[in-house]
């Protein structure tokens, strides 16, 4: 049978301007728009030795997981030194709703971007600390 074997993209609408909504994201998350306006992720480009991993997931209709914000769907975006990002966020007046928190998986924090989309950010746990076990 024909499966699914990855997440090729993330694609969503903008509440207002899509230009200043991406330009947001290059400036306080990192990522490196191309000229036509979207960014692609390389697994190879993370430091991170577990050959990258993607969740997918089903959250229950009635699910708070995604509050404060009213969008039906929540992005976690992996990076590299979440305590860094964390207080260059707080710097420049992200609204944070929670985190950093210590988990199994590694460490994460929640945040909004200006449409009112929360954002799930995750450093993966090091090698060392059992990254890549399950």
């Amino acid at each position: 049978m024909a499966r699914v074997t990855g997440i090729g993209g993330i694609f969503f609408k903008s509440r207002g301007d899509s230009t200043e909504l991406a330009a947001w994201y290059k400036q306080h998350l990192g990522l490196p728009l191309e000229a036509w306006g979207g960014a692609v992720l390389r697994w190879p480009d993370d430091a991170r030795t577990d050959g990258g991993l993607t969740v997918w997931s089903v959250a229950a209709r009635d699910s708070q997981w995604f509050s404060p914000s009213d969008a039906p769907f929540m992005i976690n975006y992996r990076v590299d030194d979440l305590a860094a990002l964390i207080e260059q966020l707080r710097a420049d007046g992200v609204t944070i709703v929670g985190g950093p928190e210590e988990h199994e998986n590694g460490q994460f924090a929640w945040i909004l971007d200006p449409d009112g989309n929360k954002l799930e950010l995750w450093q993966p746990k090091a090698e060392s600390e059992g990254e890549g076990a399950s």
